[in-house]
């Protein structure tokens, strides 16, 4: 079963950018769909972005259509997520998870993911 482990959050500026890396052991990531989900502070967790590690189709929140894209490094097993124009409200716990299901994928609906991540912090603050 594969792992999944994210990095990459800090501290930053609104409107700055940050790159969140989901590095996987265990198993190749060719074949699953890998989603990004965060969790704020008293808010419930939202599906992010997902892909498809085999043809790189790819799915958005519209809270982050335009600002974030998600993509895949099969050769280094590690899906990323590039956001750009930061915003306090994308303060939160970023996590990966995988999901063999193209449905949930472009639903971003997580309770069908499984392999979650530890999770890594973003805070986007002056």
């Amino acid at each position: 079963q594969v792992q999944l482990v994210e990095s990459g959050g800090e501290l930053v500026q609104p409107g700055g950018s940050l790159r969140l890396s989901c590095a996987a052991s265990g198993s190749t990531l060719d074949g699953y769909f890998i989603g990004w989900f965060r969790q704020a502070p008293g808010k419930e967790r939202e599906g992010v972005s997902c892909i498809s590690t085999s043809s790189g189709s790819s799915y958005y929140a519209d809270s982050v259509k335009g600002r974030f894209t998600i993509s895949r490094d099969n050769a280094k097993n590690t899906v990323y997520l590039q956001m750009n124009s930061l915003k306090p409200e994308d303060t939160a716990v970023y996590y990966c998870a995988a999901t063999g299901t193209p449905y949930y994928c472009r639903s971003i609906y997580g309770a069908n993911f499984g392999s979650w991540g530890q999770g890594t912090q973003v805070t986007v603050s002056s």
